[in-house]
């Protein structure tokens, strides 16, 4: 045995090396720190690349040039009085004399025009009498350095078309209904109907989510029950949630149709294939994410603050209430605000239950069929043609844009609400 192998064997724990061995260890870890920093790096960029390629491609899709066309001049139908000028009925007696007493019929049998808004009966003027038509597409980036080429092609192959700007996301198109022509789709009964699916899921999911939590991280003694409620809820978390629409298909839709239906509240024109359903499919996805997230932020609310609320004589629901969940609410409000979000952007379970892909009419109860903005953008996006890639990109905007809104909102929450202790 050497000299060397006998001195580093008789060397006591915690030596530090000395001379040019701590030289060489220094310079070892300094390099490893640079090859995990070089690592960390490369990974946020890599990332920062994706996020922007992302963003670039659906910004590009949303704006550019269209060529536009029409059927039949709007002047020429009105006397050179712009349609949007008009009156419903004005427009509605267009609509009669400009296409068949069949057709007429069934647009009046699918929605009574009396009931129907001015903009509802001016989409129908603009796609069955005007028939404006893109009839080509162009991106922003193309549109921005190839203009020249793009109107020398319109001038060639489409001369009657008019070419102009456009924004695929305008106020028309949040506030349209579905449509099949593109330039007139829009994602207003989408919106709504989110809203109206994300209302019930969270109605349901919040109070129930905070209470299981309460229960299971305050009161629940460690009994095989209550291993094994824990058990179940950290597994539900990890289901997929095409699952989750296979159970809301099986209960919601089909063995409690009577009530998702209202056909026990009077509603004879509906089935269980309705907004109710929806959330309270969405509301089993979310509930075990919420019970999680409320134990975990009633987890971090001190113990001495209990101490201090039961020395002083206080129950447990004194505790609790008036210093436990006022502590753990900034927490509690971020996984709520969270748990909306991931809903909002869930399409596979609402599609298994029955969600529609084509609504032409905005929902105004619980018990109307419906669709959210997901399953808008997955429709349009499985549609031949540009402008359907560009509505579809103008869908993904607004959702991305109501999905941040949420998460700013939980930031906003827990650093107001947040307490140091």
């Amino acid at each position: 045995m050497s000299a060397q192998s006998m001195d580093q064997r008789d060397r006591p724990t915690g030596y530090l090396p000395e001379g040019a061995d701590i030289n060489r260890n220094i310079a070892a870890r300094r390099l490893r720190g640079a090859i995990w920093q070089a690592i960390f790096v490369s990974s946020l960029i890599i990332g920062l690349l994706a996020l922007a390629t992302l963003i670039y491609t659906i910004v590009d899709d949303t704006f550019g040039y269209i060529a536009v066309q029409t059927k039949v001049d709007p002047e020429e139908l009105t006397g050179g009085r712009p349609l949007e000028e008009l009156s419903k009925e004005e427009l509605i007696e267009i609509l009669r004399a400009n296409v068949s007493a069949g057709l007429f019929r069934r647009f009046d049998r699918d929605e009574p025009f009396s009931e129907r808004s001015k903009e509802s009966v001016l989409q129908l003027v603009e796609e069955r009498v005007v028939g404006r038509e893109v009839v080509a597409a162009y991106k922003l980036t193309e549109s921005l350095l190839e203009r020249e080429r793009i109107e020398a092609t319109v001038r060639e192959r489409f001369p009657r078309a008019k070419l102009e700007f456009h924004s695929w996301i305008n106020r028309e198109f949040l506030t349209r209904p579905m449509s099949s022509v593109p330039i007139l789709a829009g994602v207003g009964n989408a919106i709504l109907g989110s809203l109206w699916v994300i209302a019930i899921t969270m109605l349901l999911a919040i109070p129930i989510g905070i209470l299981g939590g309460v229960y299971l991280e305050e009161y629940a003694s460690d009994t095989w029950y209550y291993r094994l409620i824990e058990t179940n809820i950290n597994n539900l978390a990890g289901v997929p949630s095409i699952i989750y629409g296979i159970l809301g298909l099986a209960v919601f839709v089909r063995a409690l149709e009577s009530f998702t239906s209202g056909a026990m509240f009077g509603v004879t024109d509906s089935n269980g294939r309705t907004i109710l359903s929806a959330g309270l499919t969405m509301a089993l996805l979310v509930l075990p994410l919420m019970i999680i997230n409320a134990r975990e932020a009633i987890r971090a609310v001190p113990q001495s603050l209990r101490q201090a609320s039961y020395g002083l004589g206080a129950t447990k629901w004194q505790t609790v209430w008036h210093h436990v969940l006022p502590n753990a609410l900034p927490g509690i409000l971020t996984g709520t605000i969270l748990s909306a979000s991931r809903a909002m952007g869930e399409t596979a379970p609402l599609i298994v239950i029955g969600a529609s892909t084509f609504v032409v009419f905005f929902p105004d109860s619980v018990f109307d069929k419906f669709t959210v903005i997901p399953i808008q953008i997955y429709n349009w996006t499985s549609q031949p043609g540009a402008q359907f890639r560009s509505i579809a990109a103008a869908a993904i905007i607004v959702l991305l844009v109501t999905l941040l809104a949420l998460n700013a909102t939980a930031i906003l929450l827990r650093n107001r609400l947040r307490r140091n202790y």
